[in-house]
């Protein structure tokens, strides 16, 4: 793998979709060559696959169900998408990955969360980023937030006791892996967000140059 893969990561309504186009954008000026994808999705299937999830109408989904739908989507996203894209040199900049399914699926729906990483170990082959960018935000602020989106998807429609976990599990993750993620207070300005991102990226891609 000659590329280098970036994920943004956080809880609903924290900014992150902001600031990975933000980045993308950054990287466009400088003449960087990179994909800007999204999960559950990125392809064809996966996109398919994400209108099953999201949809809010399936309120029937089962938890297994949607642990299996995401680890689907992810394995062709990996296999089709990102992996040949890493593999050409490509910087990958990724909305959301298996550290989402972890908080949300695990922690978030009280699943086992070891169960969810072997899953999601076998759908990715172990890929793992080299750099996460994890945006936290108060559960009640990302509420407000989202207030005035037209329509919430059926995982942004889940409860606020739901929410609070996801929340805690992502913080637990960066106190886990806080050499990969790079935490950031998503209340700060849109622009001081971008500010933090930008300077940590600029060290990542110093060194990825001086080794590659």
């Amino acid at each position: 793998m000659k590329g280098l893969f970036i994920t943004f990561e956080g809880p609903d309504g924290a900014g992150k979709s902001t600031q990975v186009q933000k980045l993308a954008d950054y990287l466009n000026e400088k003449g960087i060559r990179f994909i800007h994808t999204r999960e559950p999705g990125g392809t064809a299937i996966s996109d398919q696959i994400r209108s099953l999830i999201l949809n809010p109408e399936h309120e029937e989904m089962v938890d297994e169900t949607e642990v299996l739908l995401y680890a689907s989507s992810r394995a062709q996203h990996v296999r089709e998408k990102i992996l040949p894209a890493l593999n050409e040199g490509y910087l990958v900049l990724c909305d959301r990955f298996v550290d989402a399914s972890v908080a949300y699926q695990g922690v978030g729906l009280g699943l086992d969360v070891e169960t969810i990483k072997v899953i999601n170990e076998f759908a990715t082959g172990g890929l793992t980023p080299d750099r996460s960018y994890m945006i936290d935000l108060p559960v009640s602020v990302g509420k407000e937030r989202m207030a005035a989106r037209n329509q919430l998807d059926r995982i942004e429609q889940k409860g606020t006791v739901y929410h609070e976990k996801v929340r805690e599990a992502f913080l637990e993750l960066y106190k886990n892996n806080n050499e990969r993620i790079h935490l950031i207070d998503g209340e700060n300005a849109v622009d001081e967000i971008f500010s933090s991102i930008k300077k940590d990226f600029t060290v990542l891609w110093d060194n990825y140059c001086s080794n590659n």
